[in-house]
């Protein structure tokens, strides 16, 4: 055999192993980022049943290759920038810079106060205010951050959890003053309240009485606000607290079904409201096991909305989604390389079949990110979307056998999830055992080691390092007059305002609280009133009580 000739490949599966066992390998663990080892290569053998009775097509049942018949060949995905910082004047301007470059919808980043529904004036606020998102204390704030925003046209999205209903009470307002019909809003609220009690804390009261204002929010929305979605049920907070894939797809849709369970209990019609309910995934740096994650979620939510929820309506069994890239995956060492990072998880999230999209800008793990950095984030959706042709074919990667193994993986280790807590008694008796935050608590500490020794390598932080390096990019910073610029605001609108009028509202809301009263209704009405959010907030805090989380360790 001369050196020109090319070598024969061995015959057989057994051969190759053969051939395998014999070679060296590189000295690292072989295992996906959730800690799952990976078989060197996968077959037909690797895979669960038959794939055409697990595939389908595109837009029909079980959806696991995308929701729509012609995924990006009809529309693309939603491209939607999480935006907010300091006063909502400010948020506002950032908020037209994005449309004007291109951005199809608009995401709202509230500030620390905000999501734990509290007022900018509030003592406990200090230094806090318009920090890590933008300060909305009552209706006129959401009123200038939308000033000169069509919002009978442009989608919205508002990442906020505890307080959500209210929030989402002056968005509404917010649309009457306006002059648009709230029946013709589009957009979504996050309002997924069982996830804050297993990952991310932003709670206002215990999970009963939240679960009873998220079903309000439900019933309301089904009949005045039809085209908004009520809950994004969000798994990217508990990935972003340290869960693994299977634990963010698991926990998700359990949280999902418990929704599911509150509205027909509520006496709601399964097909009345899930087609409102949409998804929020994190999209993290394991190529594969991403896009199976979101093959997997959508094959486990149809066949469970149309098997034992007996939905009849196709758009009940569909999982649709918005994808956020993991900011956890961001290092503040050599930040350029999150372009990188980010570009990668993007591109999953779209193989993945997502609807909607945002790309973390580079310096999220420094600050709040410039305009030059949000630009490049989105930048990034669009070279994927117009340059590199991926858009072209639904589920391009559908048939491989390692996504096909790894997307029944996932979906078995889902349904194991789905047993044990059925057997602790379901969802909230689970997150009142402390049982979801010990699972996030472990994988998290189990990945920190691994990187801490090596055997997970993250560039620029324990390899391909630098040594003391001077950070070069620039960062944005909030001015420190935004929260004095937000007390006077509301001092001046306390002394503007009807305080009968004001008053009356709260006591309606007061008294909703026990007789049975559609709470979301008589947000609204507080909102048109002036209240405030920390006003409104502090009355759901007396009549049902403050959350205490449970000890885990």
């Amino acid at each position: 055999m001369t050196d020109t000739q090319p070598i024969q490949a061995p015959e057989g599966r057994e051969a190759w192993r053969a051939a395998l066992d014999a070679a060296k390998t590189r000295g690292v663990e072989f295992t996906s980022i959730s800690g799952t080892p990976l078989e060197p290569l996968y077959g037909p053998e690797d895979l669960q049943g038959s794939p055409e009775d697990q595939l389908g097509y595109p837009g029909q049942f079980p959806f696991t290759r995308g929701v729509h018949p012609t995924m990006y060949r009809g529309r693309l995905w939603t491209m939607r920038q999480f935006a907010g910082f300091g006063t909502a004047r400010e948020t506002n301007e950032r908020f037209k810079f994005l449309l004007g470059h291109g951005q199809t919808g608009l995401s709202v980043a509230f500030d620390f106060p905000t999501l734990m529904g509290r007022d900018a004036d509030d003592e406990m606020c200090r230094g806090e205010v318009g920090q890590v998102g933008v300060a909305i204390s009552c209706l006129a704030d959401m009123e200038q951050l939308f000033d000169g925003i069509p919002m009978g046209e442009v989608s919205t999205s508002m990442t906020i959890n505890g307080p959500a209903p209210i929030l989402l009470a002056f968005y509404i307002a917010c649309a009457e003053r306006q002059g648009v019909d709230p029946a013709i809003i589009r957009g979504t609220v996050q309002n997924d309240i069982l996830k804050e009690y297993q990952a991310q804390h932003a709670w206002l009261v215990p999970p009963e009485p939240a679960l009873r204002m998220i079903t309000d929010v439900m019933e309301y929305c089904s009949a005045r606000v039809p085209k908004w979605n009520t809950i994004s049920i969000s798994g990217y907070h508990i990935r972003e607290a340290g869960s693994t894939a299977a634990q963010e797809l698991a926990f998700t849709l359990a949280n999902g079904l418990e929704y599911v369970r509150r509205g027909i209990a509520r006496g709601m019609d399964v097909d009345e409201f899930a087609p409102r309910l949409s998804f929020f995934f994190d999209s993290h740096l394991d190529f594969f096991e991403e896009i199976a994650k979101f093959r997997a979620a959508r094959r486990i939510w149809a066949r469970k909305l149309r098997d034992e929820f007996g939905a009849k309506d196709p758009r009940s069994w569909m999982l649709r989604f918005h994808t956020q890239t993991a900011g956890v995956s961001l290092t503040a060492q050599q930040p350029e390389n999150n372009i990188v990072r980010t570009a990668f998880e993007a591109l999953a999230a779209v193989l993945g079949g997502t609807q909607s999209l945002h790309t973390n800008s580079m310096d999220e793990t420094l600050s709040l990110p410039t305009e030059k950095a949000v630009k490049i984030a989105l930048r990034t959706q669009q070279v994927i979307a117009e340059e590199i042709e991926v858009a072209h074919v639904a589920d391009p990667l559908g048939g491989s056998y390692f996504v096909e193994a790894m997307t029944d993986r996932l979906e078995a280790e889902a349904e194991a999830y789905f047993t044990e807590i059925e057997r602790r008694g379901g969802v909230v008796p689970s997150i009142d055992a402390g049982y979801f935050q010990k699972e996030i608590h472990d994988s998290a500490v189990s990945y920190q080691r691994a990187v801490e020794r090596g055997r997970k390598r993250v560039v620029g932080v324990n390899c391909y390092t630098e040594g003391e390096e001077e950070l070069e990019i620039e960062l944005h910073r909030i001015r420190p007059e935004v929260e004095q610029e937000a007390r006077a605001n509301l001092a001046r609108l306390r002394a503007e305002r009807d305080p009968q009028r004001a008053e009356a509202a709260l006591q309606a809301i007061r008294t909703g609280c026990h007789d049975g009263s559609n709470l979301l209704e008589r947000f609204v009405a507080a909102a048109h009133a002036d209240c405030t959010l920390g006003e409104i907030a502090q009355v759901l805090r007396e009549e049902f009580g403050e959350y205490v989380e449970p000890k885990i360790l």
